[in-house]
């Protein structure tokens, strides 16, 4: 039985869950990968309380991007995660691929959000 490309994704966020987990002192940094969007989110994980978020969605970029599933957008939105984050006084924490590979868009939002200000 082949493994689908979703299934394979699920069955690495699971395997990078295990070990892993946001806390107080340094959340997670959540990101979920689609096919026509990305979206970021800064998880305490012990109070399960979304600190920060930020995607493609957002107005200020859906109007300036020309696509919202290149690695430009990724870029901007991770830039803008980490704008907010440091905001909020957050400025370390765990990255979460979400299963997807560290690989295009993914490590252009982690590479952004790094050079904005992130510490992981």
């Amino acid at each position: 039985m082949k493994i689908t490309r979703k299934e394979a994704v699920k069955r690495r966020h699971r395997r990078v869950r295990r070990k892993m987990e946001g806390t107080a002192e340094r959340p997670r940094l959540a990101v979920f990968r689609s096919n026509q969007h990305i979206y970021v989110q800064v998880i305490d994980d012990n109070l399960q309380h979304t600190l920060v978020a930020a995607s493609t969605l957002e107005p200020t970029l859906k109007s300036e991007l020309k696509s919202a599933a290149s690695c430009e957008a990724s870029v901007e939105v991770g830039k803008l995660i980490a704008q907010r984050a440091i905001e909020k006084g957050i400025s370390k924490v765990v990255f979460d691929r979400g299963g997807n590979l560290y690989h295009g868009r993914v490590k252009a939002l982690a590479e952004a959000a790094r050079e904005a200000g992130l510490d992981f």
